[in-house]
C-alpha cells in the first residue's frame, strides 16, 4: 500500500471480527515501531504484547474503573472483541539518565530541564507506526490509555518494574464492517487555514 494511502486510510477502530491476527503482523508491527525518534537515541521504550485470552480479561480486569463519570459500556464491549492489545511503556529513568552521559552533560539529572516529557512523546511516535503498520497489514487498531487511578493496578497484574509507566495501548485486530464510529463521525477535520502558521502566527 502507498504511504499516502496508509496516513489517509488509518482511523481509530473500536470493534474488531473474530479473526485472528497473524503473529508475523505483530512482529512487523513492533519492527516498525523500534525505528522511531528517540531523544539522545535513548530507545527508553518498552512493548507488552497481551494475545491470549487470559492475558486480556486480565488487562481489562485491572484497567477497568469500577465506576466513571461517562458510561463507558459500549465503548468496552468494543474494545474488548480486540484479539491484539500492544500496551507500550515509556522509562523517564532512562532518558534522565542518557541525558547525564558525557556527551550531552546534563550531570544534575534535573527534569525540569525537560520542557517536555520526551519519554512519552518518542513512546507516542512509536505507537503510530504500529498504527500505520496495522493499515498496511490490512488491519484496524486503536490507540487508547489507561486511566490515572487504574496504572498501578495494571502494573501489579503484569509484574512491570516501577520505572515503567504506559503511555498508552493499541489494540489491533481485523475490523468489522459497520464498527462504532468514534468523535470524526461527530467533528469536522480541522482546515489546514486554521492549523498551519507561515513564518509568524
Amino acid at each position: 500500500m502507498e504511504f499516502t494511502e496508509v496516513v489517509r486510510r488509518r482511523r481509530m477502530v473500536r470493534r474488531f471480527g473474530p479473526d485472528p491476527v497473524d503473529p508475523a503482523a505483530v512482529d512487523r508491527m513492533l519492527d516498525h515501531a523500534v525505528r522511531a525518534p528517540s531523544a539522545g537515541f535513548t530507545q527508553g521504550w518498552a512493548f507488552l504484547v497481551l494475545t491470549s485470552a487470559e492475558e486480556r480479561e486480565r488487562f481489562w480486569s485491572a484497567t477497568t474503573p469500577e465506576d466513571s463519570e461517562r458510561d463507558m459500556s459500549a465503548w468496552l464491549a468494543g474494545m474488548r472483541t480486540a484479539p491484539v492489545l500492544i500496551v507500550a511503556l515509556a522509562s523517564k529513568a532512562a532518558y534522565v539518565g542518557r541525558y547525564a552521559e558525557p556527551d550531552k552533560g546534563w550531570t544534575d539529572r534535573d527534569e525540569a530541564r525537560w520542557p517536555v516529557p520526551y519519554w512519552h512523546v518518542d513512546v507516542g511516535m512509536a505507537s503510530l507506526l504500529i498504527l500505520q503498520t496495522a493499515v498496511d497489514e490490512g488491519l484496524g487498531a486503536c490507540f487508547f490509555g489507561i486511566g490515572a487511578g487504574q496504572v498501578e493496578a495494571f502494573g501489579e497484574a503484569f509484574g512491570v518494574p516501577a520505572e515503567w509507566a504506559p503511555t498508552g495501548v493499541v489494540a489491533v485486530g481485523h475490523p468489522e464492517p459497520g464498527g462504532p464510529q468514534g468523535s470524526p463521525a461527530r467533528r469536522r477535520r480541522r482546515p489546514m487555514d486554521d492549523v498551519v502558521h507561515r513564518g509568524s502566527w
